[in-house]
C-alpha cells in the first residue's frame, strides 16, 4: 500500500489528479450531464470512486481541515468544462 499523504500541497495535488482522471475517461459523460443537466447523475460513481480513494490515502487531519476533492471538482470539471460545453444551466 502507498504511504499516506500527510501534506496540503500532497492532498491538493492528488485530489486534482483523480478528478483529472475522471474528466479524461468520462468526457461523454461530463457532456451529456451538462447538456441535459444530469452531471451528477452520470458521473456519481466515478465521483464516488474517487472520493474514497482520496480518503484511503488522506490523513484524516488533512482530510478534516480541507476541501481540496471538492474544489478540485469546482475548478477541473464545472470551471474548465463547464465553460467548453453548451448548457442550458449555464
Amino acid at each position: 500500500m502507498a504511504s499516506p499523504i500527510t501534506t496540503a500541497e500532497q492532498a491538493n495535488r492528488f485530489a486534482r489528479a483523480i478528478v483529472s482522471d475522471i474528466c479524461l475517461y468520462n468526457e461523454e459523460k461530463i457532456v451529456r450531464g451538462f447538456q441535459q443537466d444530469t452531471l451528477f447523475e452520470e458521473i456519481q460513481d466515478e465521483i464516488q470512486k474517487g472520493l474514497e480513494l482520496y480518503q484511503e490515502r488522506v490523513t484524516k487531519e488533512l482530510l478534516a481541515s480541507n476541501r481540496f476533492f471538492e474544489n478540485a471538482l469546482i475548478d477541473l470539471i464545472f470551471q474548465e468544462k463547464g465553460e467548453q460545453v453548451p448548457s442550458q444551466i449555464w
